[in-house]
């Protein structure tokens, strides 16, 4: 899954107005609360007892992004509130034998059709595809309600402290990605990297971060073939009978490097 690009400053506040939010819902908290824009993560909170008790996988986050992360603005659910989705939810490497109930709401719908009826028919309709979705996943059957009190001290949060609008902003924009050239290095085409540390919140999800996908690599072929290329670095790199703590590899076009 990927992650929306924002300042650090302003994912810092957010994940700590998220958690704030869920902390002071009713017992039991969310087990789980995510902020989405477009299908992209924002930042995550989870229950110290979610986080004990197995990891949240990737495949699992995907799940998540692409059945509510929508924003879930054409949908009712169980508990009839417009533009609120309620709906139970498996998460099968996390534990394919029980489920939990999932809340997916956009957030500050009233100010955004505000901005869209000052920005134009176009503009709006492009403010509308990236709007922030919240995602809560509870244990309680009926804990739509609880659920949709996070949502609105959420928000009112969001307010208070002054950020809403540059993150409507950053949601609007879409987050642009960044080339290769940026790290500064000579002749470099593409890298993948994953951070031995990172947020409290994100400890536990696998996070990593790369360029867009420019020349050479602007076609389908030659990406697969980039990606092939990353598979068998990682394979050789991860090796169970023979692991390497550093690979240096020559092929055909590019020169690689994986530790």
């Amino acid at each position: 899954a990927r992650c929306l690009p924002l300042p650090a400053p302003l994912r810092r506040c957010l994940s700590a107005a998220l958690r704030r939010a869920a902390a002071s819902s009713p017992f039991p908290a969310p087990a789980l609360a995510l902020l989405a824009a477009g299908g992209r993560l924002v930042t995550v909170a989870r229950q110290k007892a979610l986080a004990e008790g197995g990891r949240l996988c990737a495949s699992d986050l995907h799940l998540l992004l692409n059945l509510l992360g929508g924003g879930g603005g054409g949908g009712r659910g169980g508990g009839g509130g417009e533009g609120e989705v309620w709906t139970p939810v498996c998460l099968p490497s996390f534990n394919p034998d029980s489920y939990f109930y999932a809340y997916a709401a956009r957030l500050g719908e009233g100010e955004e059709e505000e901005e869209e009826e000052e920005e134009g028919e176009r503009e709006a309709e492009g403010s509308g595809r990236g709007g922030l979705t919240l995602i809560l996943l509870s244990t309680e059957r009926e804990g739509f309600y609880a659920a949709a009190a996070c949502r609105r001290r959420l928000e009112g949060a969001l307010r208070a402290q002054g950020c809403w609008q540059e993150l409507a902003a950053a949601v609007r924009a879409g987050g642009g990605g960044y080339g290769a050239a940026r790290p500064g290095a000579p002749e470099l085409r593409h890298f993948l990297y994953k951070p031995l540390q990172g947020p409290e919140e994100m400890q536990q999800l696998p996070q990593f971060t790369s360029p867009e996908l420019e020349e050479p690599y602007s076609s389908e072929e030659e990406q697969l073939r980039l990606f092939d290329l990353y598979h068998h670095l990682h394979g050789r790199v991860h090796s169970p009978q023979r692991p390497l703590r550093l690979l240096y590899h020559v092929a055909e076009k590019e020169t690689l490097l994986a530790w």
